[in-house]
């Protein structure tokens, strides 16, 4: 941030990259700096805005997205989702983009010339992710680009290493599905009550598992979200408060977000929506604060994927090079 460069940080998921940008953040802010946080994920953005709040409570702040009621006026630190930036001309002394694997941001022209037009010819930019692309890894291998690598997270416990369960029939098929073995899981799970997210491909798919779950636990307590529900923010919030034995989400839940002592359910990790970074993400869900630093993470399967392989495999790399490191014992 001194010296206005561009840098990667490759830091795995829940290492506590936001706290890792206070520093930086609020020497540029006491220089009189202007500085934006975006994010391609609104979710993101509405937990990192009162974080950064708490943080600097003298520096004005703005949060913009979509459906932000608030109007714009001059504010010193901005928190925005990438689309947001298309406001902005050569605003920015200091631009930090999170999660720029993620959609709507990665592989987009458009978004990435609004972040470009948006920050001032002289800046830093500091790009935040856990799960690089194949072509952004060999920019960092190849010294392309400056990087930062952090592969432990801050309280020195080995990432969760997910595991695979084939499954030879459908959750839906009526036949199977009161013995499941996601339906085992699930009141194991209910029995030790340790609370989890479900993660399911796709809003069709969820609608159909939906009325099975009510009949199955209705004594438990639980919801289920996805991108195009209304109430979706209310819904997280139950979660952490802890008003939710589970929740089953689509991805829109995949990163960004944090909930103390949770375990992980991945339905179908075979679709093809689950990519290798999303199943990374979705395994950084678990285990993500010092006083709950470990869980457990399932992927089940009707088939071995190229993107489970890989994502189990970036995992366990992360965790033999954090050992190396000295970062976990």
């Amino acid at each position: 941030m001194r010296k206005d460069e561009e840098r990667i940080v490759w830091a795995v998921a829940g290492a506590g990259k936001t706290e890792m940008l206070f520093d930086g953040m609020g020497e540029a802010l006491e220089r009189g700096k202007r500085v934006c946080v975006a994010s391609p994920r609104v979710d993101v953005c509405l937990e990192l805005a009162p974080r950064f709040q708490a943080v600097f409570p003298d520096v004005s702040l703005a949060l913009l997205y979509g459906e932000a009621e608030e109007s714009y006026s001059y504010t010193q630190l901005v928190i925005a989702t990438t689309h947001q930036l298309y406001r902005f001309k050569e605003a920015f002394d200091v631009l930090i983009i999170d999660e720029i694997d993620a959609f709507p941001y990665y592989m987009n022209e458009a978004l990435n010339f609004a972040a470009n037009k948006a920050k001032k010819k002289k800046a830093a930019t500091i790009l935040l992710t856990a799960t690089p692309d194949k072509k952004m890894r060999g920019r960092i291998k190849k010294g392309k680009i400056a990087a930062s690598i952090l592969p432990a997270r801050y309280h020195k416990h080995a990432l969760p290493v997910p595991k695979g369960q084939y499954c030879s029939h459908s959750l839906l098929d009526k036949r199977w599905s009161h013995k499941h073995p996601v339906i085992k899981h699930i009141q194991r799970k209910i029995k030790e009550k340790k609370r989890f997210l479900i993660f399911i491909p796709t809003i069709t798919l969820m609608e159909k598992i939906d009325p099975l779950f009510k009949e199955l636990f209705h004594n438990s307590y639980f919801e289920s979200v996805h991108s195009q529900d209304t109430e979706r923010k209310e819904k997280v919030m139950k979660m952490r408060r802890g008003e939710l034995d589970f929740l089953m989400t689509t991805t829109i839940l995949e990163r960004g977000v944090t909930f103390p002592n949770i375990d992980v359910i991945v339905i179908d990790a075979d679709h093809k929506v689950y990519t290798e970074a999303a199943l990374v993400q979705i395994a950084g869900r678990v285990g993500r604060t010092v006083d709950y630093p470990s869980g457990e993470v399932i992927y089940y399967h009707q088939g071995w994927t190229r993107a489970i392989k890989g994502a189990v495999k970036q995992i366990k790399q992360m965790n033999h090079l954090a050992k190396k490191r000295g970062y976990i014992g």
